[in-house]
């Protein structure tokens, strides 16, 4: 029978309780034996990561990207977490799990740590869950239908920005001031207005209102 390593990385015990359910079914349909490690929080996955006996033994990596803060100063979410474990374990398949449902910070996500599945909250089903784990070990990547969606609006766009661009206009989203953004994007004033002006010209944003520039991002897939 295969062995395969499993590390979960999950504060919802109702959600941990599904995966071990999901690996059970996994097991039997696949005569996989899953050795199961969970960490409740961050602080917990740090110390499995740090545990010199677990080094390079990984296979397999489920993890919440919205985890509360822990005591590390340098680990403060699940994202963060997520570069690690790519680092430490790259040989490891990982797949998160989020409720977030904006496209600018999933994007950034799938750049950022280049998993081998995302699965939204909103979307998971306890079929969906096993089919995720059945593709995330034979036949990756796996996304959900949030994910596939926004994936297909990236293809078929007819507008394309940079990643500054992108960044601004989430930081307008979220109702980031004017006064804060220079410091943020690393540009000054004079920069980002124009920018600004930019995105608005090249979305075709006739209303010179903030509103308009992001409603049209969002209606595009860039929010």
């Amino acid at each position: 029978m295969t062995s395969v390593n499993v590390l979960i990385i999950e504060d919802h015990p109702l959600i941990v309780e599904s995966y071990k359910q999901g690996f059970e079914i996994v097991s039997k349909k696949q005569s996989i034996n899953f050795n199961i490690e969970i960490a409740h929080n961050l602080d917990d996955a740090i110390a499995v990561i740090d545990d010199h006996s677990y080094m390079n033994t990984c296979d397999l990596i489920f993890l919440d990207i919205q985890l509360p803060i822990g005591l590390n100063q340098k680990i403060l979410s699940g994202e963060d977490l997520g570069l690690v474990l790519r680092k430490k374990y790259p040989k490891a398949k990982i797949g998160v799990i989020t409720s977030l449902n904006d496209n600018y910070r999933l994007r950034t996500l799938i750049k950022n740590i280049d998993p081998e599945a995302v699965l939204i909250k909103n979307d998971l089903t306890p079929e969906e869950l096993i089919s995720a784990i059945q593709s995330i070990i034979t036949t990756p990547p796996y996304y959900t239908s949030t994910v596939l969606n926004l994936l297909r609006k990236e293809i078929s766009k007819d507008v394309h920005i940079d990643e500054i661009d992108r960044k601004l206009l989430y930081e307008l989203s979220i109702g980031t001031k004017m006064v804060e953004l220079p410091a943020i994007l690393l540009l000054s004033k004079a920069g980002v207005e124009k920018r600004k002006r930019n995105l608005k010209a090249l979305l075709e944003v006739e209303d010179q209102s903030d509103r308009e520039l992001i409603l049209n991002a969002k209606n595009r897939g860039f929010l």
